[in-house]
């Protein structure tokens, strides 16, 4: 009974934000059509230096990202800074280089002719920040492996938290209604009302 408290606290502690977030960004997704954003798109270009566009491998089916060299010479064109991001090296006549992230996106592409840079940037806004959180898109590695690891600490919660009610139920007539109510209630409104 006493392991039994200390793991549903434990669990409750180590989820309390991140249930916070997802139960806020739950409804911020639900509603999303009736929640107005503006993106802010910044388009912008410059020049890549000879120098470093002979620099820039020939046209191939590899993702390595820009040579550093070049990378730091883009970021110091326009306002996006690529390094680290996996280039697009198909193409015979530019490189393409994708950085999406959660609440934004952005990309750039280098003319393998000219040495031009092209980038845009569009920024979603907070909300679709958070939003992105909640659905781990384009948020990396370490994200990933936290919606895990809340996910467990929430399954913990929740069968600790089961536990306790069976241990307390017979002092609460009302327990196995409202749980029976828990379950109920979303498998009667997928089954009737989600066509």
């Amino acid at each position: 009974m006493k392991q039994l408290h200390t793991w549903h606290w434990m669990s409750a502690a180590i989820s309390l934000a991140g249930m916070l977030l997802f139960a806020i960004t739950g409804i911020t997704l639900n509603h999303a059509a009736s929640i107005s954003a503006q993106p802010v798109v910044t388009d912008s270009t410059g020049r890549l230096p000879p120098a470093l566009l002979r620099r820039l491998p020939a046209p191939n089916d590899g993702h390595a990202p820009l040579p550093a060299a070049v990378a730091s010479a883009v970021a110091a064109a326009v306002p996006v800074d690529p390094a680290g991001h996996a280039a697009d090296w198909t193409d015979e006549e530019e490189v393409y280089v994708a950085m999406p992230g959660p609440g934004r996106d952005a990309w750039v592409a280098i003319d393998r002719t000219s040495g031009a840079i092209t980038a845009e940037s569009t920024d979603r806004g907070w909300i679709s920040y958070l939003n992105d959180l909640h659905k781990g898109r384009n948020t990396g590695s370490a994200w990933f492996w936290f919606i895990d690891l809340f996910a467990l600490a929430c399954v913990i919660f929740t069968l600790t938290g089961l536990f306790l009610l069976q241990l307390h139920a017979r002092h609460r007539p009302s327990t196995w209604p409202l749980v029976g109510l828990s379950l109920a209630l979303p498998v009667l409104l997928a089954l009737f009302f989600i066509h």
